[in-house]
């Protein structure tokens, strides 16, 4: 779904054209043709953002942020039992393990999801940890964003560990603004 998703967001945003001067500049040997029932290696998300970076000159982790607020709208809209019910931001994310990924792999067993650890560290705070192969840090901190957009609340988002090369887990500090 994911790959999907990044296609309709350039298209979206830019053009139809664009979207198949971003596949072409990628290479990639799917030839941008994807389902959103299909698994398919990172490196070829690798190559999309990075031929749409080139062509927009667009950092790669601002276009990773973008893609994954717009990802989280789009949740919001395929999937809206997972959103039904649940009072605000942190209660979503508490809940990504428990209840969204244990859906996805009941209907997609080979699906690989990432990892979510939660923990509050005191009012209005929480600890949330990312953990994926595929070292989508940005793509992450922008879900977070997107779920704070959908529920109207102003949180603010540290790393206590500084950006840098992508890594396979991600430490989040979310601080609510209320």
């Amino acid at each position: 779904m994911v790959f999907v998703e990044f296609l309709e967001m350039v298209e979206a945003d830019h053009s139809l054209g664009m979207v198949d001067a971003v596949i072409a500049a990628a290479d990639l040997p799917h030839g941008g043709a994807y389902t959103s029932v299909g698994t398919y290696p990172a490196a070829e998300m690798g190559a999309l953002v990075g031929a749409l970076a080139k062509l927009t000159r667009e950092p790669a982790p601002a276009l990773l942020r973008r893609f994954g607020r717009h990802t989280m709208r789009r949740f919001a809209v395929l999937f809206p039992p997972f959103f039904r019910g649940v009072p605000d931001t942190f209660r979503f994310l508490e809940g990504i393990e428990a209840t969204i990924h244990q859906e996805v792999l009941r209907l997609y067993p080979d699906a690989e999801v990432p990892s979510v650890r939660t923990w509050r560290g005191g009012p209005g705070v929480l600890h949330l940890v990312y953990r994926s192969p595929r070292c989508m840090g940005d793509f992450a901190q922008g879900l977070i964003e997107g779920a704070a957009e959908h529920f109207g609340e102003a949180i603010e988002i540290a790393r206590p560990v500084p950006h840098g090369p992508p890594a396979p887990e991600i430490h989040f500090v979310l601080q609510s603004a209320r």
